[in-house]
C-alpha cells in the first residue's frame, strides 16, 4: 500500500476492541514515526505507554483535575494508550511552538502506522489534558507539556462515520499578488479570481471613489493656483 493510499483510508475509531499491540510491536512503528521533519534534529518529544492499572491512576488524575468524586472510566476505553508528550529543548533558532508541532507530527504519523498496520487508533484530548495533576501521574518534568492521548485497540467490525472530502481547490490558493502603498484593500489571489467575490467588488468601488475625489481635490487646486496667478498678473499690468 503506498503512503497515499494509507492516508486516504485512515480514520478515527471512537470505540475498539480489547486487543492492543505488544511493547514490540509498537517499537518499529514508533521508529519510523520520529523521522519526521525536525529542526536541529532536537527530538522533543517522547511517548508514554499506559497500560492496565495505568489507565486507572490517569481516572484518578482526571478525576482530581475536574473535581470529581470518582475515578473517570475514559481511560478504561481501550487497553492501550500512548500518551504524546512535547519535551522542549533550549534552542536559540527553534522556538517552543515549532517544538511542538515536531511532537504532534510524530503523534499523527504514529497513528497512521498503527492504523494502515490494522489497529484503531483516536486521538484524545480534553480540558484537564495540562492539569498539574494530569502532568504529576505521567511524570512530566518542567518544560515538558501533554499533547493527550493516542487510544489504541482492535478494529471493530462497524466501520466508523467517513469524514467528508478536503476541497482541495479551496484551501490551497497563491501568493498575493503585490500592493502599492495607498491600497488599503486586501491584494485578490491570482490564483481564486472570485475568492473575496461582492466584499471585493464592495472594497474596489471605494477604491475608486477615493481615488476620484482625490484627482476632483487636485484639479480644483490647480484651477485655485491658476486664478490666483491670473489676477497676480492682472494687477502687474495695472500698476
Amino acid at each position: 500500500m503506498s503512503a497515499l493510499e494509507a492516508v486516504r483510508r485512515r480514520q478515527s475509531w471512537s470505540k475498539v476492541t480489547p486487543e492492543a499491540p505488544t511493547r514490540e510491536q509498537l517499537l518499529p512503528l514508533i521508529a519510523a514515526a520520529g523521522r519526521v521533519a525536525d529542526h536541529s534534529s532536537l527530538r522533543p518529544w517522547r511517548l508514554i505507554e499506559l497500560r492496565g492499572e495505568d489507565r486507572e491512576r490517569l481516572g484518578s488524575a482526571i478525576a482530581e483535575a475536574t473535581g470529581d468524586s470518582s475515578p473517570s472510566s475514559k481511560p478504561l476505553r481501550a487497553s492501550l494508550l500512548i500518551a504524546v508528550v512535547a519535551s522542549y529543548r533550549r534552542s536559540d533558532k527553534v522556538p517552543r511552538w515549532e517544538q511542538e508541532a515536531v511532537a504532534s507530527g510524530v503523534a499523527h504519523v504514529l497513528s497512521l502506522l498503527l492504523d494502515e498496520a490494522g489497529w484503531g487508533v483516536i486521538w484524545r484530548t480534553g480540558g484537564y489534558t495540562r492539569t498539574a495533576a494530569v502532568a504529576r501521574t505521567h511524570g512530566l518534568g518542567p518544560d515538558e507539556e501533554l499533547l493527550g492521548w493516542l487510544y489504541v485497540g482492535g478494529k471493530p467490525g462497524k466501520e466508523p462515520g467517513r469524514r467528508s472530502p478536503v476541497d482541495a481547490e479551496a484551501v490551497l490558493s497563491r501568493m498575493p499578488a503585490e500592493r502599492a502603498d495607498d491600497d488599503d484593500g486586501p491584494a485578490q489571489d491570482p490564483g481564486r479570481p472570485d475568492a473575496c467575490g461582492k466584499k471585493a467588488k464592495k472594497k474596489a468601488k471605494k477604491r475608486a471613489k477615493k481615488a476620484a475625489r482625490k484627482a476632483e481635490k487636485r484639479a480644483e487646486k490647480r484651477k485655485k493656483a491658476e486664478k490666483a496667478e491670473r489676477r497676480l498678473r492682472q494687477a502687474e499690468k495695472r500698476s
